[in-house]
């Protein structure tokens, strides 16, 4: 409800009314999921924007769409989107803060302007707002999922069908609390993928993320035992080794001397601008070393294509 009627972001909200700066009928709520009625008398605190606790930095960035609302970028593998624990200087959002002070005050003070965001070690688009009006907006389109988000992403084996859907909800790791697992009493998530090309014993996938939980595309491509090629953390790199012919072993061995992080690329992106309205798609194409990976594939064997 206040989100419709206030011009601040989703997230903003739901920490001011979380800190207790929210007021029906005279008393205090705490929970963003309180139900209004007809006839509440709501009442609202918002506190003074806080100061970032991070500097900004002169950072190059791939940028690949800019105006006054908003910026596009094509993240690099090995960049951070915003400040965490072990990871507070070289971030996307310190090199977003240095480029466009007036983002100071634009959503979360530690992560101003960003609206979604990528893993460290997954590269490619996402949009940032620069106003706290497209702020607001682009918060909703992400929680509403009316922005599209396809990836590129190699896999070990070759899913069947080639083309599908999992529907399996995540949430923690029940044994490691870092890592996210499909778990029963998980949220809802679901992930579209397609085959675009077979190789030996690996596959290259289309993903469309419909929801957009942390590590959604990883932990869902290694539940149904085809893990993201090189991956660290989901058993995509040596630990997948097993059961694969000596002859194919020696050759994944090769192809992860290429790639050092999971071969996942967010590569589209499209969305409606959240002042004029106007449809807008990006495309990035595929960093070195996913192109180095799909080179030597290609070059071993030609790919049976799917379309």
């Amino acid at each position: 409800f206040l989100a419709g009627h206030i011009e601040l972001s989703r997230s903003r909200i739901k920490g001011i009314i979380m800190d207790g700066n929210v007021l029906v009928n005279g008393s205090a709520v705490s929970k963003p999921s309180w139900p209004v009625a007809v006839g509440d008398h709501i009442e609202l605190t918002v506190p003074p924007v806080e100061e970032p606790d991070f500097l900004p930095e002169q950072i190059p960035l791939d940028i690949v769409y800019e105006d006054e609302h908003i910026i596009v970028i094509n993240k690099p593998p090995g960049m951070v989107v915003h400040p965490a624990r072990g990871n507070v200087t070289g971030t996307l959002a310190a090199g977003l803060l240095f480029r466009c002070r007036s983002l100071t005050g634009v959503g979360d003070p530690l992560k101003p302007g960003i609206v979604h965001r990528l893993d460290k070690n997954t590269s490619g688009l996402l949009v940032a707002a620069l106003t706290p009006e497209a702020h607001g907006i682009l918060s909703g389109m992400v929680h509403d999922r009316t922005i599209q988000r396809i990836y590129t992403v190699f896999v070990w084996g070759h899913p069947e069908p080639a083309s599908g859907t999992v529907d399996a909800p995540i949430g923690r790791h029940p044994g490691n609390r870092l890592l996210q697992a499909v778990v029963e009493d998980g949220r809802p998530s679901v992930t579209r993928y397609e085959t675009v090309a077979r190789y030996d014993f690996l596959t290259m996938l289309r993903v469309t993320l419909v929801t957009g939980r942390t590590h959604q595309i990883r932990v869902h491509m290694e539940s149904i035992g085809h893990h993201v090629f090189g991956d660290p953390v989901y058993g995509g790199r040596e630990k997948r080794l097993k059961g694969f012919d000596p002859e194919i072993r020696e050759k994944a061995r090769f192809l992860l001397k290429f790639i050092d992080r999971q071969a996942l690329h967010a590569g589209r992106l499209a969305f409606n601008h959240p002042i004029s309205g106007k449809m807008l798609a990006f495309e990035a194409p595929l960093p070195a070393d996913m192109t180095a990976l799909r080179e030597k594939l290609e070059e071993w064997q030609p790919p049976y294509e799917t379309e």
